[in-house]
């Protein structure tokens, strides 16, 4: 399985950007989820031509590669995991908030949450669009549509603390969450 490359879009980058941190089956087999720097990729097993979803995690960093080369961080390596009921995909990122995305065909559902143990201290509904929580402490922002290195409310991005693993429930709507040195469980 693999994308194509577009033609002129190498760079000194493309291939640390491009290699896969994680991957993971969905529960029935028929899909296998891929995540790299830059994206979460979804995969059927009988289509080997491309992705059949491509969610946009780090799109907004993409003209600080530079920058992020330089303090190591292009080389992170966030993990992915899927909902046990299949229509959900999550992933980690900076400031450790990790992204949460429908995967169901025509879901245009993409959450970004905080790992932490006041959430709500940054949680502002972005206008864009009706909110579709997974949970009182959500908040929808548009799929890779960031500032650079700002998020959704305004604030910095802080590549010193990240969220770099995470494991969804298996029979329930519940996520698990690394961040430092604690956990955090969120269910919806």
């Amino acid at each position: 399985f693999e994308e194509p490359e577009a033609p002129g879009s190498r760079s000194f980058f493309t291939e640390i950007i491009a290699s896969i941190s994680d991957i993971k089956f969905a529960r029935d087999g028929r899909y296998i989820l891929s995540r790299d720097y830059m994206t979460l990729k979804l995969w059927d097993i009988n289509m080997d031509s491309g992705p059949v979803a491509t969610f946009q995690v780090h799109e907004y960093l993409r003209p600080k590669l530079c920058d992020l080369y330089e303090n190591d961080s292009i080389f992170d390596k966030f993990e992915c995991c899927l909902s046990g009921d299949g229509l959900r995909v999550a992933t980690g990122s900076y400031s450790n908030l990790f992204r949460v995305f429908g995967c169901a065909p025509g879901s245009t559902e993409a959450t970004t949450l905080e790992a932490s143990k006041n959430p709500m201290r940054r949680q502002v509904q972005t206008p864009s669009r009706p909110s579709r929580s997974l949970s009182s402490i959500t908040r929808v922002v548009r799929r890779g549509a960031e500032n650079p290195g700002v998020d959704a409310n305004g604030n910095a991005f802080d590549f010193t603390t990240k969220l770099l693993h995470l494991a969804w429930h298996p029979t329930e709507n519940s996520i698990a969450c690394a961040a430092a040195n604690s956990l955090y469980m969120y269910y919806a």
